[in-house]
């Protein structure tokens, strides 16, 4: 009964969007962050500049929805030049070898109207090992210009880069890397039907 409830009330939440429908990513909005311990000594940051991907979401059945988002591993930035050029290297993800990190997120598990996990499988460094997300809804409504459904997620998750194959430096520098999500996705506008052409 309690999940009936919740459910009840994130698909209220989602009112005047629609029940179903896809939504991409966009990604001029969209900010894809890791985390990770240097030594112990310091949280070093970077960001992948681009993301690319798109949700199926059902409001009047989240638990139906699913996600895909693709991360060009060439797009790996901690703002240090150096240090993008070794993590792209052999000895870390091997960019040049596997190009592209992914999610495929399927099984969405209901907290509450605005909270929910996704569970899914997450492929770096060729690897494809299962992940889940911590997700919390920051907006829904209609985007201003497009005047089609949108929809806003922050999404946090946890994983050990020794699972995927990139063990380089461990114990010194910790195993487990942070990954954070802030996401704008929207409904495409339909392309405008084109007038019938005219006799005469």
């Amino acid at each position: 009964m309690t999940r009936l409830l919740l459910v009840a009330a994130l698909a209220t939440a989602f009112a005047g969007t629609a029940s179903a429908a896809t939504y991409k990513i966009d990604p001029r909005h969209t900010q894809v962050h890791f985390t990770y311990s240097h030594f112990g000594n310091s949280n070093l940051s970077g960001r992948f500049m681009e993301v690319n991907g798109e949700l199926q979401f059902d409001a009047a059945h989240p638990e139906r929805s699913s996600i895909q988002v693709q991360l060009p591993m060439a797009s790996l930035s901690t703002g240090v030049p150096g240090l993008d050029e070794d993590l792209a290297s052999e000895g870390w993800f091997d960019s040049a070898k596997f190009p592209m990190a992914s999610f495929t997120g399927s099984k969405v598990s209901v907290r509450d109207a605005t909270h929910f996990d996704i569970s899914g499988e997450l492929t770096i460094h060729g690897v494809t090992r299962p992940a889940t997300f911590t997700v919390t809804v920051n907006k829904l409504g209609e985007h201003p210009m497009r005047k089609t459904p949108m929809a806003g997620f922050d999404a946090v998750g946890t994983i050990k880069r020794s699972e995927f194959g990139v063990a380089k430096m461990l114990p010194a520098v910790p195993d487990e890397v942070q990954l954070r999500i802030s996401m704008e996705t929207s409904v495409p506008k339909e392309p405008a039907a084109a007038a019938p052409e005219k006799k005469g």
